[in-house]
């Protein structure tokens, strides 16, 4: 993909999207239950769309609400339904006409005090808490959010009583049920005008920043990041993390300047994506130019995406870190730094991760757990603590409580910004220049995601290959040491091919959403390598489509 000659400078003003209008046609378009591409359809972080595009609207957030409803019913969940949005301008009317189907319901809501926002990581925390010790009752969430996408761009995802991203089981009965909803014209959703909702008994105004910010202390070194005086700074992009970082400052007494305190729904302080799009991605360095451009006044500084599930880490002596890159350095630091965890707790990656997280692991004799796509796969090991840490290449994770016992089942980029702190503070060097110290150890990988044409036909193929259709053996000079369709940490199907040489690697997976096919590759053999390996990918994919 060519790069914008707009990317990574202020958005000019005509790019900023029509809020009034927006919001108008979220209660005006309507959804053809007919047309497929209206349907419900909830990817790995829950449905997402655009009230433009008639794919999020009233419609679909009253037929998602009522669907969970029932499915939480069904499985006997009577606890609290911990409810939270982020600041895209569709959440503030999606987290409206929720409230109006939950409560009509019956459902125990909760909502953040006078409507704020609440990050993805407070839900699950919250969820867990209430859960711990309860074995009935138990509570689960929403969180409104379509996490790092554009600001005309809504999402609605489902966290059960586990805490962390509703499985794919879960998700289909929902979609399912949403849809025959939409297609009855929403008879039986049930619902209550928002005034009345809120006068219920059942509908609580809660305060989730105390609890959540008073147990951080419980993950993190707060006290050695408070002593060492580091000069920090924080942009949360305008996004949910808005209102934790001040209580955080106070609490703890660290001394962090917050460079963009403001929320606007436009998000136009930002910079420009790659693409030429407003796009909120804490680990892209033309979305985080502005921050970028701070580095030298901080010691150690970073952002999050609007509902703060993901992390980008400004260090002075490289910029921004490569997602790949921090998570690196963040097992390697965890795993020799809380000596509570259990002496079995594994590394969590996805496939497409990097393999320098491979060769720590290896380098702390830890086992690796490397799993498909998609967070919900950490979920289980989290919570019973076989898992220490879990992270994906998209600059999302999350890791244990000091004392070896779960912390969210869900993405966190307020823990994972605070650690990078902590990392600074007691060892007096920033995570960059940690990397650095892994890359004369391990190797200099080099990493890149590509996307090649692919029909709706050879999607499905691609996803449901079996290892016997590669009949190459070697890929770019390389002896192909594995050919994996099932992720070695859990035997789960990964949705497409993974193949893999001592020096390099290639993962192929199709888009949900595009006529595409992507291909994520590394070669710790440098850029002419990854060049190789890139092409012969695309090679061994169409033969392997072929046959």
């Amino acid at each position: 993909m060519a790069v914008s000659e707009l990317a990574g400078k202020p958005a000019p003003r005509e790019m900023l999207v029509n809020i009034p209008r927006l919001i108008s046609a979220y209660y005006t378009q309507k959804p053809d239950p007919n047309n497929p591409a209206h349907a419900v359809a909830f990817g790995t972080s829950g449905h997402r769309g655009s009230s433009f595009a008639s794919t999020f609207n009233e419609d679909h957030i009253l037929a998602i609400s009522q669907a969970i409803a029932e499915y939480r019913a069904s499985q006997g969940t009577t606890g609290p339904l911990y409810l939270g949005m982020d600041t895209h301008a569709l959440s503030e009317p999606a987290l409206t006409t929720a409230i109006e189907v939950l409560a009509a319901n019956g459902v125990e809501v909760f909502v953040q005090e006078g409507r704020g926002y609440t990050p993805t990581p407070v839900i699950s925390h919250a969820i867990l808490t209430y859960n711990k010790g309860r074995t009935e009752g138990l509570a689960d969430g929403v969180v409104i959010t379509p996490s790092h996408n554009p600001p005309g761009d809504g999402g609605f995802k489902y966290n059960p009583p586990s805490g962390g991203p509703a499985d794919t089981g879960t998700t289909k009965i929902v979609q399912d049920r949403a849809n025959e909803l939409l297609r009855e014209g929403l008879k039986s959703v049930k619902r209550y005008c928002i005034d009345h909702a809120l006068s219920l008994d059942n509908v609580h105004q809660y305060d989730y920043v105390t609890p959540y910010v008073n147990d951080l202390a419980n993950v993190i070194d707060m006290d050695a990041i408070a002593k060492s005086g580091l000069k920090i700074g924080v942009d949360p992009m305008g996004g949910a993390g808005v209102g934790y970082w001040r209580p955080i400052i106070e609490k703890y007494g660290l001394n962090i300047e917050i460079v963009n305190p403001y929320v606007d729904p436009t998000f136009s302080f930002m910079t420009v994506d790659k693409d030429g799009k407003i796009r909120m991605d804490c680990s892209s360095p033309y979305a985080m130019a502005s921050l970028i451009g701070l580095k030298d006044r901080f010691d150690i500084a970073f952002g999050n995406d609007p509902d703060t599930d993901r992390h980008g880490v400004v260090a002075p002596s490289v910029g921004l870190l490569n997602p790949n890159h921090y998570l690196a350095v963040a097992i390697s630091y965890l795993f020799q730094n809380r000596p509570n965890w259990r002496a079995d707790a594994a590394v969590g990656k996805t496939l497409v991760s990097s393999s320098m997280i491979d060769r720590v692991a290896a380098g702390l004799g830890r086992r690796l757990a490397e799993v498909p796509v998609g967070f919900k796969w950490f979920v289980d090991g989290l919570v019973d603590g076989s898992y220490g840490f879990g992270g994906e290449e998209s600059a999302g994770a999350s890791f244990l409580r000091t004392d070896g016992t779960v912390w969210t089942t869900d993405k966190d980029g307020i823990i994972l910004d605070l650690l990078a702190a902590e990392i600074t503070a007691k060892t007096g060097r920033d995570p960059g220049q940690h990397y650095q110290d892994m890359e004369a150890k391990f190797g200099s990988p080099v990493y890149e995601r590509i996307d090649a044409p692919a029909t709706v036909e050879q999607g499905k193929i691609l996803a449901n290959l079996t290892p016997d259709k590669v009949t190459a053996d070697t890929l770019a000079g390389d002896k192909i040491t594995a050919k994996l369709t099932r992720a070695p940490g859990n035997d789960a199907p990964i949705g497409g091919l993974k193949v893999v040489t001592e020096n390099g690697w290639f993962a192929a997976r199709p888009s949900g959403t595009e006529p595409i096919y992507k291909i994520y590759a590394e070669s710790f053999k440098g850029a002419e390598h990854l060049k190789a390996i890139q092409e012969e990918a695309q090679q061994i994919v169409s033969a392997a489509l072929g046959a």
